[in-house]
C-alpha cells in the first residue's frame, strides 16, 4: 500500500483527492492537515466521506510527512515551495497541485504570483505532470507539478494540431468558461450565489495567471513560441470547464483527415475522449470524472479549426490528475481509483 499524505485538505480539491483515495485500492491516507481546522474530524468537515476517513485534520508536520510515501500538496500558491526542499531530502514523492512548480521561467512566475520562488533548484527538476505528454517523465519523477484546469483543457485541445505543425501557433484563441469550484473554498463576495446567479462574465481580459502557463505547454508542443488569447468565464454552475479552442490551419485541411488525427493522437489514452465530428460535449457528461472530452468543428468556407474541450476543473484539472499522475509515478495501472463514469444527471 502506499502511504499517502494531504497538506492542505480543506478545500475542494483536498476533498476531492479524498474521494477519489477513499476507493483507491492500493492508497492509504495517513494524515490530512490544516493550521485552522487542527482537530477537526474529516467526516464533521465533509460529511460525504462518514464512513471513509477515521482522520482529523492536523497541523503540518515535517516529521510525519516525511513517514510518507507520497504527499500531495493543495495548498495556496507559496506553501509547497517552502516545504518541499525539506520533503525531498527525505526521500519523499510530491505531487504539487498549486502553481509553485509550473512555471520554469522564474521571472515570469514571480510577476504573476506576486512573491519571489523559494525552491528554484527544485522548479527546475519538477515535471509538468499532463501524462499525454510526459508519461515516461512522470514515472521517474520525485515531484510533479499538476497542471492546471484551463491549462489542461486548454492544451489537450490544442496538441494534435500544434504537434503536426497544421496552424499558425502565433494566431490561438482560447475562449473558456468555468464554474464557481474554480475559484476555491473561500468567502468572497464575488462568489456568493447572489452575485454569481443569472449571470456570466469574462474576467481576466486582460491577462490570467494560466496564461503564461498554457502558452509553455503550448509552444513545447509546436517547438516554437505560440501566441495566444486567452480568456476565461465565470458561469453559474458548481463545477466543469468548456474550452471553445480556435487555430487558423496553414494550409487547406480535409476535415475528415483532421478528425482521423485527434482520433488517433488519444487512441490510447484513458482519460480523453474524442467525439464524432460536429459533437458538442457537455459539461455534464465529465462532471466527477478524470475525463477531457473535445471535438471538432468547422464552419463553411472557412479554414480555422474549431475545437470544443471539456472537463471536471475539480477532477481532470486538480484532484484526479494528480492521482493518475501519482499511478504513473508508482508504477500501478493508470486508471486505478478513477474508472467511475460521470454523474448524470
Amino acid at each position: 500500500m502506499i502511504k499517502v499524505g494531504i497538506v492542505g485538505g480543506t478545500g475542494y480539491t483536498g476533498v476531492e483527492l479524498l474521494r477519489i483515495l477513499a476507493v483507491h485500492p492500493q492508497v492509504t491516507v495517513s494524515c490530512i492537515t490544516s493550521r485552522s481546522e487542527a482537530g477537526t474530524s474529516v467526516a464533521d468537515m465533509y460529511p460525504n466521506l462518514r464512513g471513509h476517513f477515521d482522520l482529523a485534520y492536523s497541523e503540518p508536520d515535517p516529521s510525519v510527512l516525511a513517514a510518507c510515501d507520497l504527499v500531495f500538496f493543495a495548498t495556496p500558491h507559496g506553501v509547497a515551495m517552502r516545504m518541499v526542499p525539506e520533503l525531498m531530502a527525505s526521500g519523499v514523492r510530491v505531487v504539487d497541485l498549486s502553481a509553485d512548480f509550473r512555471l520554469k521561467d522564474l521571472q515570469v512566475w514571480s510577476k504573476w504570483y506576486g512573491m519571489p520562488h523559494e525552491s528554484p533548484e527544485w522548479v527546475e527538476k519538477a515535471v509538468y505532470g499532463l501524462p499525454e505528454v510526459v508519461r515516461d517523465e512522470i514515472s521517474k519523477a520525485q515531484l510533479v507539478a499538476n497542471p492546471g484546469c484551463y491549462p489542461t483543457a486548454v492544451q489537450l485541445g490544442f496538441l494534435p494540431l500544434l504537434e503536426q505543425g497544421l496552424v499558425d501557433p502565433s494566431r490561438l484563441i482560447a475562449d473558456a468558461k468555468s464554474g464557481a469550484s474554480g475559484g476555491g473554498r473561500q468567502g468572497k463576495i464575488g462568489m456568493l450565489h447572489g452575485e454569481i446567479g443569472e449571470s456570466f462574465k469574462a474576467y481576466g481580459a486582460s491577462g490570467h495567471r494560466h496564461l503564461p502557463e498554457i502558452r509553455q505547454g503550448l509552444s513545447a508542443a509546436a517547438g516554437v513560441e505560440t501566441g495566444v488569447t486567452f480568456v476565461p468565464h465565470l458561469v453559474p454552475m458548481i463545477r466543469g470547464i468548456e474550452a471553445t479552442l480556435y487555430a487558423e490551419l496553414k494550409t487547406p485541411a480535409d476535415f475528415e483527415r483532421l478528425q482521423g488525427l485527434f482520433e488517433e493522437r488519444y487512441r490510447d489514452e484513458p482519460f480523453v475522449d474524442v467525439m464524432p465530428f460536429g459533437s458538442h460535449p457537455e459539461t455534464r457528461s465529465v462532471r466527477g470524472a478524470n475525463l477531457c472530452r473535445m471535438a471538432l468543428h468547422r464552419q463553411e468556407q472557412s479554414d480555422v479549426v474549431i475545437i470544443s474541450s471539456v472537463i471536471d476543473n475539480l477532477v481532470k484539472g486538480a484532484a484526479g490528475q494528480a492521482v493518475q499522475n501519482m499511478n504513473i509515478m508508482f508504477g500501478l495501472k493508470e486508471t486505478l481509483g478513477l474508472e467511475a463514469p460521470a454523474l448524470l444527471p
